[in-house]
């Protein structure tokens, strides 16, 4: 009977080391499970935090963005804004202008007839004056008529060579004045230096300082000047070119005698 219960202890004894072997079997095998569903757990851990940082970059980022564009958008907004300043201002100026250009239409209705008038006393007076480069002067005047009708010429072109001739016109009247020329006389052409004192006396002398000759303001007509002025009337053109010194002269003046 003992011996059958030592068998029996004996059996239970070795069921129980197989028991405990058998668990530490399966401990043995837990522990490496636990430890890679760990390790899975932490990799898992770190992709989701590597999404979370990666968004708030990505959301710091469009934060950027969104106020670099409400910056831009209230810079344009004052430039706008200037521009517009700038555009009212040019259509301001654009209507003064636009004014002003109808008013200088209506003004050159009267200024063309006034230059045509201006052509016109113009040629009647050098026709009426003494003929000093008379041939020339005319043809200034023609060259005006003809600037009057060539469309491609401005009008304050226009009015620009008329004055220009007028002052050319006073510039004859001043000053002593010689220039070499014809003289047509007794039907012959004589080539003289003219000599004219302003418009008071007009005279010419020929080459050979031999023969003098006066224009005659009443007759409209050259004369002989008489032998006692060739040498003041030779000493007179080389004081207009300068040849000589400034200095008294005597020669007869038609206006002169004509004024009294």
């Amino acid at each position: 009977m003992t011996k059958v219960i030592n068998k029996s202890k004996v059996a239970a004894a070795i069921i129980g080391l197989f028991a405990i072997a058998g668990s530490a079997t399966v401990a043995a095998q837990s522990v490496p499970e636990l430890q890679s569903e760990g390790q899975r757990t932490t990799a898992a851990d770190v992709r989701s935090q590597a999404k979370i940082d990666s968004l708030y970059e990505q959301g710091q980022e469009l934060l950027f963005q969104y106020r670099g564009v409400i910056d831009e958008y209230e810079n344009l907004k004052v430039y706008n804004d200037h521009v517009q300043r700038l555009v009212d201002d040019q259509n301001a100026s654009l209507a003064s202008l636009q004014r002003q250009i109808d008013g200088i239409e209506g003004t050159k209705q009267g200024v063309v007839p006034l230059m045509y008038k201006m052509i016109d006393s113009l040629e009647q007076f050098i026709e009426l004056d003494i003929p000093i480069h008379k041939e020339r002067r005319l043809e200034r005047v023609a060259g005006l008529r003809d600037i009057m009708e060539e469309a491609n010429i401005t009008d304050s072109e226009r009015f620009r060579q008329i004055i220009e001739t007028y002052q050319a016109e006073m510039d004859y009247g001043a000053g002593l004045i010689a220039y070499e020329g014809k003289l047509q006389f007794q039907g012959e052409q004589i080539s003289v230096d003219f000599f004219h004192l302003g418009r008071v006396a007009l005279m010419a002398q020929s080459l050979d300082l031999k023969n003098g000759w006066i224009y005659n303001n009443e007759t409209n007509e050259w004369e002989a000047l008489g032998d006692e002025y060739l040498s003041s009337l030779t000493k007179a053109i080389r004081m207009a070119r300068k040849q000589t010194a400034p200095d008294l002269i005597r020669l007869p003046i038609y206006a002169a005698e004509r004024a009294q």
